[in-house]
């Protein structure tokens, strides 16, 4: 399992470096098994730098390319252009020699003293693709005047860096499948093994209730609660699907993560914060109902990747009159999922038999980021949370009304248990 250093420590103020972090974290059972930076940009656009061309000429045995020289601040170089939007007085960026460039499409290349066509040239003026800044290759990336000759290009930009942690999660450290459970962790060995003091920063779980509540209800129906012991769903309506902001998506690329849009992103967020799976339906395909039951023997079901199953008849599904939506706690299906056509949004957040979840996964052959944390059992005490902040960003990132408040239909005894043993006990094991 993949943990951000910058994400932990948005729940901890704490000053270690990611090295010494690994190691306590092994130290508490949460082997770190690789620790790597991450850049948003690759190569964090190192040896890059802003230039200014102070002067532009046609290359004497090339049509097509230009000599120009560029001020970088310190130094004069001369660099051979082929750009057709190259000129005099314009503020560029340039890959000086010596630099590892990173393009969108193909393999990393040094930047070399080359001589083209018998000119020499030092270095690259960098169309925006080569940077791995975005995807056009019309012609070289211009910038506005005002910036500073020699400023380098990840100041900026202000390049998002990170580490990332991978921890060889045992199946008995199911308290650790969230940067949350991961920083409790943390906390508790720094404050007991080095006298700090230390709290955690839980995230603001504060919804706001539509004044026009409860105007969309959906019942919630459980056919078994031994295999769906907790239920929560709530309704958003006026959701403006769209890409996410920066910070939700570099956290997300911290961990390995492709953003695909806000309301997805949220989902994926909040499994990796709390270690609490969600999952989101397009309200406008569901019915009246949710109904968590078995699935029909024989019946089949297209899955969010496109491929067709055949259903064994132990499946838990969700469904709405009748119509599969979800393989609980495993996969969802192509025709219920969030589109970038969907106004309307049905949450769901729930516990589903860890058991009952590992056999579905193992007989269709899938494994997903949310049956890896089912099969080993989710935080009880999460589910309630991870819904209201889930709720509380999605009105934020989206504009979305809520329009049925969260329901929960709740088997699950959640009462605390008194366990006595001796010191002794404990201490052998």
């Amino acid at each position: 399992m993949k943990i951000s250093f910058n994400w932990l420590k948005s729940y901890l103020d704490f000053d270690l470096t990611p090295e010494r972090t690994s190691e306590i974290l092994t130290d508490t059972g949460l082997e770190i098994e690789g620790l790597q930076k991450f850049e948003e940009i690759k190569g964090g656009l190192d040896g890059v730098v802003v230039g200014e061309v102070i002067s532009c000429e046609p290359h004497p045995d090339a049509d097509r390319l230009k000599v120009t020289r560029v001020s970088l601040g310190e130094e004069n170089v001369q660099i051979v252009c082929g750009a057709p939007n190259i000129g005099k007085g314009q503020k560029v960026l340039v890959a000086t020699v010596g630099t590892n460039l990173h393009p969108n499409d193909g393999e990393t290349f040094k930047i070399k003293k080359a001589k083209i066509r018998g000119v020499e040239s030092f270095g690259m003026i960098c169309a925006e693709d080569e940077l791995g800044l975005g995807a056009s290759h019309e012609g070289i990336l211009i910038l506005p005047d005002e910036i500073t000759t020699g400023t380098p290009a990840a100041t900026f930009y202000n390049i998002y860096t990170d580490f990332q942690l991978e921890i060889g999660l045992t199946p008995n450290r199911c308290d650790a499948m969230g940067h949350i459970g991961v920083a409790r962790d943390l906390k508790a060995f720094l404050n007991f093994h080095e006298n700090q003091n230390l709290s955690l920063r839980l995230p603001d779980t504060e919804i706001i209730i539509s004044e026009k509540k409860d105007t969309d209800r959906i019942t919630i129906e459980i056919e078994d609660p031994k295999l769906c012991p907790r239920y929560i769903g709530a309704i958003l309506d006026n959701v403006k699907v769209q890409e996410s902001p920066n910070w939700l998506k570099n956290r997300l690329k911290s961990i390995g993560l492709e953003p695909i849009n806000n309301v997805v992103d949220v989902s994926n967020f909040i499994m990796y914060e709390y270690g609490t799976p969600m999952h989101t339906f397009d309200r406008n395909q569901l019915g009246s109902n949710i109904s968590v039951k078995k699935a029909d023997k024989g019946s089949s079901f297209k899955t969010l990747d496109g491929i067709e199953r055949k259903l064994n008849g132990e499946e838990l599904m969700i469904t709405s009159e009748d119509k599969n939506l979800c393989i609980a706690g495993v996969f969802g299906g192509l025709d219920s999922g969030v589109s970038e056509n969907t106004t309307s949004i049905f949450l769901e957040s729930a516990i589903f038999n860890a058991t009952s979840v590992r056999k579905t996964s193992k007989a269709h052959a899938i494994q997903t980021d949310a049956s890896f944390r089912f099969e080993r059992g989710v935080d009880p005490t999460f589910t309630t949370d991870a819904m209201k902040r889930a709720i509380s960003l999605l009105q934020e990132l989206t504009g979305g009304n809520l329009t049925m408040k969260p329901v929960v239909v709740d088997e699950f005894d959640s009462s605390e248990k008194k366990i006595c043993f001796s010191i002794d006990f404990l201490n052998q094991r």
